[in-house]
């Protein structure tokens, strides 16, 4: 048998070095990328990005289809369904809809919802002034929870040459398991030590970074 080369030894040790790394690496950033894409998103509205707060103007004559759309990240062992299909909407006037989630696991889990609509175009006028996605949500095993937004669309859309033709929006929310979540529930226990630094790089505060 022919004796094994040192160097070469030594460079696939190497290669298999990076490569547990940048596996551990894409799985922190996978969590990490949750909070800062939806700041990234909230600040810029960026991605169909609804506008947050604001008085609803009043009703108008125009009416708009709102669908809703609802998805869970893997890692999250939720049920997030829309409590309706869609809902007729008048322009300028608040309205109330419902989202329900259902907790499958067998510890108290916490998810944080992203969140767009579409076409993209509308996001500048789409306003949400009560939502279940501001804040983090825990659920205990077997819980099942009534999650209701408040929102309206601004007539301004009808100012808008490339907005002023859409009559049907699609808002959807994804539910994730929070990083903290995560951690406590080990799925990033076999990430190694530098998954915790890109977590406390992704959680400190803009004048930290």
């Amino acid at each position: 048998m022919p004796a094994t080369d040192p160097n070469l030894a030594r460079r696939n040790r190497r290669v298999g070095i990076v490569a547990a790394g940048m596996v551990g690496g894409m799985l922190g950033l996978s969590f990490a990328a949750v909070p800062l894409y939806s700041v990234f998103c909230a600040v810029t509205g960026y991605g169909g990005t609804p506008q947050i707060g604001g008085t609803a103007p009043g009703a108008s004559e125009r009416v708009v289809t709102v669908r809703f759309n609802a998805n869970t990240h893997p890692g999250l062992p939720w049920k997030f369904e829309a409590g309706q299909n869609k809902m007729e909407v008048k322009v300028g006037q608040e309205a109330l809809a419902f989202y329900t989630a259902a907790s499958a696991g067998s510890t108290p889990t916490t998810g944080v919802a992203t969140y767009n609509v579409t076409p993209e175009i509308v996001g500048p006028y789409f306003h949400k002034v009560q939502c279940f996605c501001f804040d983090q949500q825990t659920l205990q095993p077997g819980q099942k929870a009534e999650m209701p937004i408040s929102f309206w669309v601004d007539p301004k859309i009808a100012d808008d040459p490339s907005a002023r033709e859409v009559r049907t929006i699609t808002l959807s929310y994804t539910f994730f398991r929070t990083l903290e979540d995560a951690e406590r529930a080990g799925a990033l226990a076999k990430a190694g030590p530098h998954v915790g630094k890109q977590r406390d790089a992704s959680l400190a505060p803009p004048a930290a970074r």
